[in-house]
C-alpha cells in the first residue's frame, strides 16, 4: 500500500470512529453528566474508555481472531446482563448523587481511572460491534500480507482517533456551560441523567434476557 492509500484508510477510520461514537447512548449520557459534575478531565476520561474498547474490537477484527470474535458473540447474553446491571447501578448512583461542591476541585487521578474503566467495560459488553469491524476489514484485502496488516493497523488507529475526537469535542463543549449551572440545576441534571441511564440499563437487560424468555 502506498501513502495515499494509507491516508485514505486513516480518514475512513476516523470517520467510522466518529460515527460510532456520535449517537447518543448510555456512554454519551455518562460523559455529559460526568463533565458537568466533575469537569472536562472526567468527561474525556470516560470518552477515551469507550474509544479504547472500540479499538480493542477493531484490533480483534483486523487480526482475524475468529475464535475470539465467536466466543464474544456467543457470550452476548451474559455480557448484556452484566452491562445492563452495571448501567442500573450507575443510573441509581447518578440519580442519588449530590451536586458538585462549590469549590470546583478537580477530580482525583483514581477517580479518572474509574471513569475510564467503567466506560471501557460498558462498551466491551456489546460484542456485536465487532461484526461491523469484521465487515469493514473484510473489504481491505483477501490476503494477510504486510500490506493488509499495515492497512488494518492504520484503520484501527483511525477508528480510535475519530472516536477520541468526538469525546474530546463533546467534553469541551459541555464543560463550557458547566459553570453556568447552579447547584439546583445540577441536582436535576443528575436525576435526569440517572433516569436515562437506568432506562438504557433496562433496555440492555431486556435485549439480553428476551431470547431466554421466548
Amino acid at each position: 500500500m502506498d501513502n495515499n492509500e494509507l491516508l485514505g484508510l486513516l480518514v475512513q477510520g476516523i470517520v467510522l470512529g466518529f460515527s460510532i461514537a456520535a449517537p447518543v447512548g448510555p456512554i454519551g449520557v455518562l460523559c455529559i453528566r460526568r463533565t458537568l459534575q466533575n469537569g472536562f478531565k472526567s468527561g474525556l476520561a470516560s470518552g477515551l474508555g469507550a474509544a479504547s474498547a472500540d479499538a480493542v474490537y477493531g484490533t480483534i477484527a483486523a487480526a482475524g481472531l475468529t475464535l475470539a470474535a465467536d466466543f464474544l458473540a456467543k457470550q452476548h447474553i451474559w455480557l448484556g446482563i452484566l452491562g445492563g446491571a452495571f448501567l442500573l447501578f450507575l443510573g441509581v448512583k447518578t440519580f442519588l448523587s449530590p451536586p458538585p461542591d462549590a469549590d470546583g476541585q478537580a477530580p482525583q487521578t483514581n477517580k479518572l481511572g474509574g471513569d475510564y474503566l467503567s466506560t471501557f467495560l460498558l462498551t466491551l459488553s456489546n460484542p456485536i460491534t465487532i461484526f461491523s469491524f469484521a465487515a469493514m476489514f473484510g473489504g481491505l484485502s483477501a490476503g494477510t500480507g504486510t500490506g493488509f496488516k499495515t492497512g488494518a493497523f492504520v484503520l484501527v488507529l483511525g477508528v480510535f482517533s475519530g472516536s477520541a475526537l468526538w469525546w474530546l469535542g463533546l467534553s469541551v463543549s459541555v464543560n463550557f456551560f458547566r459553570k453556568k449551572f447552579s447547584a439546583g440545576v445540577m441536582q436535576w441534571v443528575n436525576r435526569l441523567a440517572g433516569a436515562v441511564i437506568v432506562v438504557f440499563g433496562l433496555m440492555m437487560l431486556w435485549r439480553a434476557l428476551a431470547p431466554l424468555i421466548n
